[in-house]
């Protein structure tokens, strides 16, 4: 008998899913989460979300985006875009503020034309401004005094739900003992759960058989996570 080849595995990318309902709280990111819940009644109109790589700060930006109706982008787009245009949102978000010190001057310039506007603007950033080594000033002091909330490493209950969901979300029945065996093993981030799930139903869709523990450990080990 001819073995059968393994199917071909086609390349359609499945986009994260940013909505309210899609963003489960946990000890780590509560307090954040009631932070935005809580807008507009809010005690200063800038807000820093800090936390590391992964942690799920682009995630509940949007979800506060979506419901404030913000403009977004990244900090490192601050030096090319129309700025006042891109104010008269009256919300705005700001990701990865902490990466791109040389936008200094637009991004005063942002904070200004906001609150003369009495918009509210949020930054995200995986650091406390202190870290930024911003070289203006005057900006560090308004950062200073913004509140900021923080989200911290997933712990191992979010981590667990977040699999189970990413798998659900691909419609990939998959046994309890396989949960826990990769909540063990990844990276405390989200996007690592985020990637082991791809690579396992890419794997799955590859060899035609459901994800089991044995595969798990084969995709593990094959990027080159010790198993």
């Amino acid at each position: 008998m001819k073995p059968v080849p393994d199917q071909l595995a086609l390349d359609l990318p499945v986009e994260p899913r940013f909505g309210r309902e899609d963003f489960l709280v946990s000890p780590s990111n509560a307090k954040a989460f009631e932070h935005f819940e809580r807008w507009p009644d809010w005690p200063a109109r800038i807000s820093l979300l800090l936390g590391p790589t992964g942690s799920g700060k682009s995630h509940l930006a949007s979800i506060w985006a979506e419901r404030s109706g913000a403009a977004v982008a990244p900090a490192s787009a601050l030096s090319h875009i129309n700025l006042p245009a891109f104010a008269e949102a009256g919300a705005v978000v700001v990701e990865d503020a902490d990466r791109r010190l040389s936008a200094e001057h637009e991004l005063f310039h942002l904070i200004n034309m906001l609150l003369e506007r009495g918009g509210f603007l949020v930054l995200t950033a995986r650091t406390w401004p202190d870290a930024w080594g911003l070289a203006t000033k005057d900006l560090l002091s308004r950062l200073r005094l913004a509140p900021a909330v923080e989200i911290g490493e997933p712990d191992d209950a979010l981590i667990r739900a977040v699999l189970v969901k990413l798998f659900f979300d691909r419609q990939l029945v998959v046994d309890a003992s396989v949960i826990e065996y990769l909540a063990l093993r990844i990276e405390r981030s989200l996007d690592a759960a985020r990637g082991i799930v791809d690579s396992l139903d890419r794997e799955a869709l590859a060899q035609g058989r459901p994800v089991t523990r044995p595969m798990a450990a084969a995709v593990l080990r094959r990027e080159g996570v010790t198993v």
